[in-house]
């Protein structure tokens, strides 16, 4: 073979060579990478502890000696949504809620926690069905949190989510999902775990946002909301495992929700076709790229000019809620305990529990 014929083969070796050996160093850097990540997963998994009992159970009567037929509130998800981390059954999510609309509507509210501590989406079933029993008036849903943690898929998630909000709608109950926290707040989840999980954690709570609304529940945007104050007072707002929040910083997200469950329990009918001055209204999708964004975001259904639905999706209607327990947002008080506890409860068998 002369010299000439050979230099085209010659060539083309050597930039296999080039291409194998980049792809090579390529390769080794992204393993490298998620070597790095499984290190940093693993590392998480040993700092933050296995839950080694269940949270205080809050059910029964909040403001039994108020007027009117008890509204039944039935709470459903994960340990968020079950308050674990906390010592007593007046410091849970569930109370917390319970305890805002029997004040704020002068009702009595019959609280039922089926929540489970390590729930994914996935066994929101069970749950569902059991609280089908009790014929909810509102259902709030809390999870998200373990279905990034166990990397399940967001179209998993989404599904199971779905399923759960129109079978509870269809039974007549008004439905109020709190969106994927973002997990990138965690004090152990260290960089570039923190950054994926934050990642993760938005895109749970956009797709969860949109499966929502279209299936008639109302959203509210968890996100990093004690993310700064987490930062701050980390031993004020995160419970003994670090991991899971505090007395206090499930108060402050139950002050976010409640304006929801407040207007959600007032929804009978049409929804308001005014906008308040917090209000503002876009396309479903954009909707929930930006409540994501922004915790404390409120988004539901809308219309505009008497249609249900732009070219980009289903219309929405974006809330950012200011009130705090009955405080304005621009105040940032001290988020209390003590707002949340009940003036008046009683429980199944006739006795009261703290």
């Amino acid at each position: 073979m002369s010299p000439r014929r050979s230099d085209p083969w010659r060539h083309a070796r050597r930039a296999a060579k080039v291409t194998a050996v980049g792809a090579g160093m390529a390769g080794a850097a992204v393993a490298a990478g998620v070597g790095l990540v499984v290190g940093q997963a693993k590392a998480a998994r040993r700092v933050i502890p296995q839950a080694e009992a269940p949270p205080p159970r809050g059910d029964g009567v909040y403001g039994p000696r108020l007027p009117g037929k008890p509204i039944t509130m039935a709470v459903l998800g994960d340990s968020s949504a079950a308050g674990y981390g906390v010592h007593r059954p007046r410091e849970t999510p569930g109370a917390m809620l319970a305890t805002g609309v029997s004040r704020r509507l002068r009702r009595p509210v019959r609280l039922h926690r089926f929540a489970v501590v390590g729930a994914m989406s996935t066994g929101l079933g069970p749950q569902v069905e059991a609280a089908l029993e009790v014929r909810p008036d509102l259902a709030v849903i809390l999870v998200g949190g373990n279905d990034v943690t166990h990397r399940l898929p967001t179209s998993t998630s989404v599904r199971h989510l779905v399923h759960a909000v129109r079978d509870l709608r269809a039974a007549g109950a008004e439905v109020v999902v709190g969106t994927c926290p973002d997990l990138g707040t965690i004090r152990p989840i260290k960089p570039p775990l923190r950054w994926l999980t934050r990642h993760w954690s938005r895109q749970l709570a956009a797709a969860q946002t949109m499966a929502v609304v279209e299936a008639g529940g109302w959203t509210v945007s968890l996100g990093d909301l004690l993310g700064p104050r987490f930062t701050a007072e980390p031993t004020r707002f995160f419970s003994w495992d670090h991991f899971h929040p505090s007395a206090d910083g499930y108060a402050v997200a139950a002050a976010a929700m409640l304006p929801t469950m407040l207007a959600a329990l007032g929804a009978a009918g049409e929804r308001r076709l005014v906008l308040a001055p917090d209000e503002s209204v876009r396309s479903l999708p954009q909707a929930a790229q930006e409540a994501a964004r922004q915790p404390g975001t409120e988004v539901s259904r809308a219309q505009v000019a008497g249609r249900d639905r732009s070219p980009e999706g289903r219309w929405a209607r974006l809330r950012r809620r200011s009130a705090w327990f009955g405080h304005p947002r621009s105040e940032e008080p001290e988020t209390s305990v003590d707002a949340a506890v009940p003036l008046e409860r009683s429980v199944p068998g006739g006795h009261d529990r703290d």
